[in-house]
């Protein structure tokens, strides 16, 4: 996704820099969790409890830029997660990731919030591994989320943190089978923060920039390939078209309400093949496999990037396929005051349909 192209070039050209930025870190996490039965087609796979180790480098903005004084001085880094299923049809994962830390309570509460692409060793395979439903290739998109508690420099300047974790790992549908896995449990680590002879300086003045308070017409196209939860239908192209207005509440936030349009020719292959393959279910072979939805959606404005959350529900839905309510999580990238280019993991409940790649314009 595009947040991970630019957290990680951030984070490279941290490493290439002379001498680390004032107040970054080293960290390492010991991960402990639950297999969580989020389909009932994973339910075989849930055996023992799953442990994996994080290793990160974390350094601080320190406020240049409006939007680090508005969210509190969040750390950008780079991160990598060797899970272990410790069932053997599942495999393990290794993961590369992008993260953000967002600190509340004096800076004793991160939130660290990450977004990239794993390896697993095992996936589905039709002679050889048939069990593992939860993965249908071996490259993942994955996110995980962190809540810890943190007491940096308790021993000079190394500091310890504990909390709650949840680790994703899924393909987006890009093949089936793709039930995915998400695991839910503790974690524990130490860090250690490197050069703490020199001060961490935070630019704190505030610069209330002006911001444009008019509603602004959005129109994109998205498009990627995916398929549906037969195995061996194939993989086929899909386009939405969308548009919306947009709202900006401030300097860092919009919200925006809007209608679309799906092409999911995934769709169309499957309502061939229920309808030919299960009588019982009644499904005609004509359905039309288009879907129109509205939704309304937040994005939060980081610069030329902005992460957006979006919930849209299903008001033509011929075929019915998953839910009718369904979200969509992803990043804008602004190469130009109009032109903008956007990547997003659309899902119904835990459930993905598609990695979706698009480019729109802000009128």
């Amino acid at each position: 996704m595009l947040i991970l192209l630019f957290l990680l070039g951030f984070s490279t050209a941290l490493f290439a820099q002379a001498e680390p930025q004032p107040g970054s870190y080293f960290e390492t996490q010991y991960l402990y969790g639950t297999f969580l039965r989020h389909n009932k087609n994973v339910a075989h796979l849930v055996r023992v409890h799953p442990q994996a180790v994080l290793l990160g480098y974390n350094s601080p903005t320190l406020g240049k830029n409006s939007w680090e004084r508005k969210l509190n001085y969040p750390d950008l880094g780079v991160s990598f997660i060797y899970q272990d299923f410790r069932n053997s049809v599942v495999g393990r994962n290794f993961g590369l990731y992008a993260h953000i830390n967002f600190y509340f309570l004096r800076r004793h509460l991160v939130f660290k919030l990450g977004q990239g692409f794993a390896y697993n060793t095992n996936p589905f395979d039709l002679e050889q591994n048939v069990k593992n439903v939860a993965y249908g290739t071996h490259l993942l998109s994955s996110t995980y989320f962190i809540v810890s508690y943190m007491e940096q420099d308790l021993f000079e300047n190394v500091g310890f943190q504990l909390g709650l974790s949840l680790l994703h790992h899924s393909n987006g549908n890009f093949k089936s089978p793709n039930s995915g896995t998400n695991v839910f449990g503790l974690n524990a680590g130490v860090q250690y923060r490197l050069d703490t002879q020199r001060k961490v300086e935070r630019d704190s003045v505030a610069s209330e920039k002006p911001f444009d308070k008019h509603v602004h017409f959005n129109l994109a196209l998205m498009g990627g390939l995916n398929t549906g939860d037969y195995i061996n239908l194939g993989q086929f192209p899909f386009f939405v078209v969308s548009g919306y207005a947009e709202k900006p509440l401030g300097e860092i936030s919009s919200v925006n309400l809007g209608a679309e349009m799906f092409f999911s020719y995934f769709l169309k292959e499957e309502i061939n093949y229920v309808s030919s393959s299960f009588p019982g279910r009644n499904v005609d072979g004509d359905t039309d496999f288009k879907r129109i939805g509205l939704f309304a959606g937040h994005d939060l404005i980081l610069a030329k990037f902005r992460m957006m959350v979006q919930a849209g529900y299903y008001v033509y839905y011929p075929y019915e396929f998953e839910d009718r309510i369904y979200f969509r999580f992803g990043i804008k990238y602004f190469v130009s005051e109009n032109w903008f280019l956007s990547s997003a993991l659309k899902a119904h409940g835990a459930q993905a349909e598609a990695i979706e790649w698009g480019i729109g314009y802000r009128i």
